[in-house]
C-alpha cells in the first residue's frame, strides 16, 4: 500500500481500507470505508491528505450525501485529525466516538496543545483539525451498537493506549477493528510494535484490553497501522509479553542512566525497525513511546 491506494479486506464483505500515508510513511494509518446499506468510516487520519480519502470513498461508490458514520476509534490526532474535514463533506454523517472524546473534538484547542507536546517535530506532518459541530457527534459507551445494515459494530472501551479508545466489532465478517489496542502491525518482520505514548499509557490495563480482544476471537485484525491480517491469538501474546519486556527495559535504563533524556538517547540509538519505517520515524516513534513509559512509572511510583 501506498499514500492513497485502496483496497478490499481480504475475507470480508463491502470493506476497503485507504493508505492516508501520514507522516510520509506508506501503510502508516488506515482509514476503514465500509459500502454497507449505512456506510461508515472507521478511523480518519490527521487531516491531510483528506482529499485522498475523499476520493477512496467515491471509489468505492459512496456518494457525499449517503456517508452516515465517520467512527474515530479514539481522539488521537492520528486517528481523529480527519472527522471535521469529512462532517463538511458528508453533510449527512455523524461523528461517532467514545462519549469522553466528544467534548474535544467539538472544540479541539486543548486535543491540539496536548498533541503537540506529545509528537514534539512531528507536529509538521499534522494540521489544525477541524472542529466538528456539536449537533453532527453523539457519544459511545462500551457495548452500544452501530446499524450498517446488514452488520452492527460493537463498541468496546480498551482504555490501556488512551481511556477514550474503542475496539469495534464487526458481527457479520466476525472482525475486530483494534485501533491501538493491538499496537502496530509490522507486516515484514510479522510482529507487533508497541506504541506507549505519553500521557495515558497503562500496562496492564494495555494487557487487559489484549486479553479483550483475545475473547472475541476474531477472524480478521483491522489494525489502524499497516492494515489487516489473519487473526493469530499467538501474535497477540506475544505482544503482551512485548509490552511487559518494553516497560522493563525502560525501568532498566532510568535506573543506569543520570537523566530520562539519556534514557530516550540510548533506545533511539538501538532501534531495529529503520529499515521499516525510514530514520525520522523511527526515532520519532521510539521517542514517543519511551516518554509514555516514563511517565507511566512516575505515575506507577505515586500511587
Amino acid at each position: 500500500m501506498a499514500r492513497g491506494d485502496l483496497e478490499a479486506v481480504p475475507g470480508c464483505t463491502d470493506l476497503y481500507y485507504h493508505d492516508t500515508g501520514m507522516y510520509d510513511v506508506d501503510g502508516y494509518g488506515a482509514v476503514y470505508i465500509y459500502d454497507t446499506d449505512h456506510p461508515a468510516v472507521i478511523d480518519t487520519g490527521i487531516g491531510t491528505n483528506v482529499e485522498l480519502l475523499i476520493e477512496s470513498i467515491a471509489e468505492v461508490g459512496i456518494e457525499a450525501t449517503e456517508l452516515e458514520y465517520i467512527i474515530p476509534t479514539h481522539i488521537h490526532l492520528d486517528h481523529a485529525g480527519g472527522a471535521g474535514f469529512l462532517t463538511e463533506a458528508y453533510p449527512n454523517a455523524t461523528v461517532l466516538t467514545h462519549e469522553i472524546g466528544v467534548p474535544h473534538l467539538i472544540d479541539p484547542e486543548r486535543l491540539i496543545a496536548g498533541t503537540k507536546a506529545a509528537v514534539e517535530s512531528q507536529w509538521e506532518f499534522y494540521v489544525d483539525p477541524k472542529p466538528v459541530p456539536e449537533d453532527r457527534i453523539s457519544g459511545l459507551e462500551d457495548g452500544d451498537e452501530i446499524d450498517l445494515g446488514d452488520r452492527t459494530l460493537t463498541a468496546h472501551e480498551a482504555p490501556g493506549h488512551a481511556p477514550h479508545q474503542l475496539v469495534f466489532e464487526d458481527t457479520h465478517d466476525n472482525a475486530v477493528f483494534t485501533a491501538d489496542a493491538a499496537g502496530i502491525w509490522v507486516a515484514p518482520r510479522n510482529e507487533v510494535r508497541e506504541t506507549t505514548p505519553p500521557s495515558q499509557f497503562n500496562l496492564d490495563a494495555c494487557r487487559r484490553d489484549i486479553s479483550m480482544i483475545q475473547s472475541l476471537n476474531p477472524d480478521h485484525l483491522c489494525f489502524a497501522h499497516f492494515g489487516p491480517r489473519e487473526y493469530d491469538e499467538a501474535l497477540l501474546s506475544n505482544y503482551k509479553r512485548t509490552l511487559v519486556e518494553w516497560v522493563q527495559a525502560v525501568r532498566e535504563k532510568r535506573s543506569k542512566f543520570d537523566t530520562d533524556e539519556e534514557v530516550i538517547q540510548y533506545f533511539i540509538a538501538n532501534t531495529e525497525t529503520v529499515d521499516v519505517w525510514g530514520q525520522r520515524k523511527t526515532q520519532a516513534e521510539v521517542r514517543l513511546n519511551t516518554r509514555g513509559v516514563l511517565g507511566y512509572l512516575d505515575y506507577m511510583a505515586d500511587q
